[in-house]
């Protein structure tokens, strides 16, 4: 009796040891979807200099990056934010697998907020966290009632998801004012709508279903595994094998312990079914690698409890195949992960690059349709039509002149101009040779000229060059419209 009662007490010690200080995954994920949550909802009302982090503001045709804004005409900067985007996260996945799914994502954060706060926590709708697979039971009415109340609850906070979505592109100083008309603004009330019925209808009723079969990120990542890719993975060699085979076609050999220790009497595994109950996406981890695990590792906490109390590592953990199958440390630098490193490197670098070349004046020059024309006393001139545009947060004085071209002269405007912040001014200019540029009897001869566009308040900072062509017409014709032009006076 004294012995019995000496092992249980020492079986209880190796538990509490090993369970000491240990903070399971879920907790740790809580934490980083406050820290998501947080920063989504308050990066949009940050501003330095009137900008925002990140805003593809199609109202007012800007993009703003890292409290810089650009113009449309900027827009070469999207494809290396998109290339920074796809290459983060096929590096992230290369790594951890689908840890985004399970730490991150959208989706996973506003279903454990509906599933496990609202219907768990606060309603009771869900006996446990730790059951995912135990659907409430709606026969009943208060339940009825209490799943409504979880959907009104949830319709509220939809809405200032699908707000927060929009003020990516809408900025929050606009939105709150465009939403006080409603009638007059119907695109934005309409998209805000229906993100928020999207959003409703996807946590309540698509649930899961929605990483299952729609998100394309399942279909694609199981080709960036490798043999070092960290996941969640059930160590068979200690818990023994449930299927006959890895995949979801994979038939159950085992569904009790008896079962299983008739075929394998050395097998950890205590068939208790808790790494399969807390499954968000009801798969069971035994069965192998499968698309639709998202990482969450609520397996991996489930049998960490479990086989805590016996004093055991977790049967199920998060690690690469290869500790598993070979025994050996996960090769974190392997060439795939620094291929990946090395590519985002490159690409933020070149951002960052490309954003400090902002120009913070636009300049588009137009040719006219007449390629020269003559003046009553035989000048030769050039008309374009030039289009300013201050993408500068403040109003400036513009003008320009022809660089390397002494014999050209400005002959309109012949004054500078001031243009407001983020305006745009159309100017139609007269360029004038004073001097003969060619003298080709055969065609006219096209100039090439650089234009050297500034805002005379800070020349040094705000500039922009451009090319275009004056042309000059044949050297017959000049002489002979020079000729007409001394008879007639």
């Amino acid at each position: 009796m004294a012995t019995a009662a000496a092992g249980g007490t020492k079986k209880t010690n190796r538990a509490k040891e090993y369970l000491k200080n240990w903070v399971p995954y879920r907790y740790k994920r809580y934490w980083l979807f406050g820290i998501v949550t947080v920063v989504a909802l308050v990066l949009p009302f940050i501003r330095i200099n009137g900008n925002h982090f990140f805003l593809l503001n199609f109202d007012h045709k800007q993009l703003h990056f890292m409290f810089v804004r650009f113009d449309m005409q900027e827009l070469y900067l999207m494809p290396f934010l998109l290339m920074l985007l796809f290459l983060g996260i096929f590096f992230m996945t290369t790594l951890g697998g689908r840890v985004w799914c399970g730490w991150a994502c959208p989706q996973t954060i506003f279903r454990v907020i509906y599933r496990d706060l609202f219907e768990t926590k606060l309603l009771h709708l869900r006996k446990r966290i730790t059951n995912k697979q135990q659907d409430p039971d709606f026969s009943k009415p208060e339940n009825k009632a209490k799943e409504g109340i979880a959907i009104l609850l949830w319709s509220v906070l939809a809405l200032i998801a699908a707000a927060d979505f929009l003020w990516y592109f809408v900025p929050p100083e606009d939105f709150f004012q465009y939403i006080q008309n409603p009638g007059q603004h119907p695109v934005l009330i309409g998209f805000w709508l229906g993100v928020a019925l999207f959003l409703i209808v996807d946590v309540v009723w698509l649930k899961e279903n929605f990483c299952i079969y729609i998100c394309p990120y399942s279909r694609v990542q199981s080709v960036m595994y490798d043999d070092d890719t960290v996941m969640a993975i059930y160590d068979y060699k200690r818990g023994g094998h449930i299927y006959d085979h890895e995949g979801q076609d994979s038939k159950k050999l085992v569904h009790n312990v008896k079962e299983l220790h008739a075929r394998e009497p050395e097998a950890e595994c205590t068939a208790c079914e808790s790494c399969v109950k807390v499954c968000p996406t009801h798969i069971d981890i035994r069965q192998g690698l499968q698309l639709e695990c998202i990482n969450c590792l609520e397996c991996v906490d489930a049998c960490t409890k479990v086989m805590g109390a016996l004093g055991k590592e977790s049967l199920v953990r998060w690690t690469s195949p290869r500790e598993i199958e070979q025994g050996e440390p996960t090769h974190w630098l392997r060439p795939r992960t620094i291929a990946y490193a090395v590519a985002l490197t490159i690409v933020f670098a070149a951002l960052l690059w490309m954003g400090t070349k902002k120009e913070h004046m636009l300049l588009n020059i137009n040719k006219t349709a007449q390629l020269y024309r003559f003046t009553h006393d035989g000048r030769i001139v050039n008309d374009y039509t030039f289009l300013f545009q201050n993408t500068d947060s403040k109003d400036h004085t513009y003008y320009f002149k022809v660089q390397g071209h002494p014999e050209i002269k400005i002959d309109r405007p012949r004054h500078p101009f001031k243009l407001n912040a983020g305006k745009k001014a159309k100017k139609i200019v007269t360029l004038e040779a004073t001097k003969p540029l060619a003298k080709n009897t055969r065609k006219d001869t096209p100039v090439p000229i650089r234009i050297l566009a500034f805002a005379t308040d800070d020349p040094k900072k705000i500039h922009v060059e451009r090319n275009t062509v004056f042309v000059y017409p044949r050297w017959d014709i000049v002489q002979k419209k020079l000729k007409e032009i001394k008879e007639n006076h």
